[in-house]
């Protein structure tokens, strides 16, 4: 049964939009459509930065204490929990993420990222006292940035949007969240619990649209920061207009990550965790290991057990828990994959997968595996989003640490070894914002995020909440 909604939830309450257009839901499996929502309009978001202005400048929001805003979150926390199973179902149903990721990362993840952040603003100092070499004091203040404008995928909308929900709310800051068109039913869930949580009016509001009310959003006069996450290109045009308005912005954009594995390592190890450090969520996560680069006197072993381990992963229905590859988000993003996948044919060894499975319904793409990769191939340079590994052969130490690092992109990683203490030495040559020891998974209490063609600043960790503050600084001189 589709799941129809009338409303945004803008200002603490439920508002009809400004048009009468429309954006349906499309299951990523079965292909009905599931739920349909209003499409958000200029005029919606215009309503929502003018309700989380008022909040940020007006009202309990504006004079909360640090201790306030971390009750806040908690009891967030505790509204999103209820709808744990409900909010992984339905991302699952959206876009095809395996069940046991969305239960993991859309679920459990988020409640512990609300209880995180909650602690951390409790514990806010908003001002502290420095005295000058010059012979006066001066009080350094930390001031929440104002309103945000926060922009979040398809892939993991839940966990992408509260990992800026968290560190911003905990600052001060009040927000107005555009969601996928997607994967938009599960904002409405959040929207339920900020109003269960009694969320003062206006500090979080919901407007889905498209990209032309996204990029309204990024520009409008009443946001003081963007926050987006999504791919390099668009994050480029982003930073370019926040540019040109001084407008502060944090880019989590794309990657092609290296899984160097040494001559030590022990096989079982990384082929078990295939799944989780380079093909998680059906290869759709930005951080994934998709360049996998192999000792040459391993090579042929490696390759034919990741061929082996690959072609044996379940392909199906993403709410069955022995699935391991569900579908693509979209069949646009499936001829995507699979047009990468048929470029690779042309430059490198197919040796696992190569297309789409024989499912009547639904985006599947075949998990696949090329070999005999140089670096230089563009199934080697770009980012495919989709579960479709390069195998790479390197000589030495060396040589595996020049071809990681040739990539327009440095997000994530991981090195494979018995020693952790050589394989951390290893990480630390590595041109990334993050990088794993026999595996990879984001740390809440660590910042994330990349360098180079891969983004502008970190999410997660208590760092993340200084992107939301701004400083100023009182010189008492008399």
């Amino acid at each position: 049964m589709a799941t129809d909604h009338q409303t945004f939830f803008i200002d603490g309450g439920w508002v009809k939009p400004a048009t009468s257009n429309r954006m349906d839901v499309i299951n990523a499996t079965t292909e009905e459509v599931i739920g349909s929502v209003p499409d958000g309009s200029n005029a919606d978001i215009d309503r929502a930065v003018a309700a989380a202005r008022r909040a940020f400048k007006e009202g309990p929001w504006a004079s909360s204490t640090p201790a306030d805003r971390g009750a806040a979150l908690n009891r967030l926390a505790d509204a999103v929990e209820k709808r744990g199973g409900q909010l992984a179902k339905t991302v699952s149903m959206q876009n095809g993420m395996p069940i046991n990721v969305s239960e993991q990362l859309e679920s459990a993840f988020v409640v512990g990222m609300l209880r995180y952040y909650g602690a951390l603003a409790a514990g806010l100092q908003a001002e502290e006292s420095r005295p000058s070499p010059m012979g006066f004091t001066s009080l350094v203040r930390r001031e929440p940035v104002g309103v945000v404008g926060a922009i979040v995928p398809w892939n993991f909308p839940v966990a992408l949007s509260i990992m800026k929900i968290g560190p911003a709310l905990a600052a001060g800051c009040t927000m107005v969240i555009k969601p996928s068109p997607g994967t938009v039913l599960d904002s409405y869930l959040l929207a339920e619990a900020a109003e269960e949580a009694k969320l003062p009016p206006g500090v979080l509001n919901w407007v889905p649209g498209g990209r032309e009310v996204g990029a309204y959003l990024v520009s409008h006069p009443g946001i003081d920061k963007v926050a987006f996450t999504g791919s390099t290109a668009a994050g480029r045009i982003i930073a370019q207009e926040c540019g040109k308005l001084l407008r502060p912005v944090s880019l989590e954009l794309g990657g092609k990550s290296a899984a160097i594995i040494l001559e030590d390592a022990d096989l079982n190890t990384v082929l078990a965790a295939i799944p989780s450090a380079s093909m998680l969520n059906s290869g759709q996560a930005c951080f994934s290991g998709t360049r996998v680069l192999a000792p040459a006197s391993r090579y042929k072993e490696i390759v034919d057990a990741y061929a082996a381990t690959v072609s044996s992963f379940t392909v199906g229905d993403p709410l069955d828990h022995a699935t391991v590859v569900g579908p693509m988000a979209s069949a646009i993003h499936r001829d995507r994959v699979n047009g990468y996948i048929a470029k690779g044919k042309t430059e490198a060894k197919l040796v696992a997968g190569g297309g789409s499975p024989a499912q009547s319904r639904g985006w599947f793409v075949q998990p696949t595996v090329f070999a005999d990769v140089a670096n230089s191939a563009t199934i080697a340079q770009e980012e495919i989003f989709g579960p479709v590994l390069s195998i790479i052969k390197y000589e030495n130490e060396d040589d595996a640490v020049r071809i990681a690092n040739d990539s327009e992109y440095g997000l994530g990683g991981s090195v494979w070894s018995v020693d952790r203490e050589r394989a951390a030495k290893l990480a630390r040559r590595i041109e990334s914002g993050t990088i794993g020891i026999n595996g990879y998974m984001p740390d809440m209490n660590a910042p994330f995020g990349g360098i180079k063609a891969s983004g502008l600043g970190r999410e997660l960790g208590p760092e993340s909440i200084g992107s939301y503050q701004q400083y100023k600084s009182i010189y008492m001189l008399g």
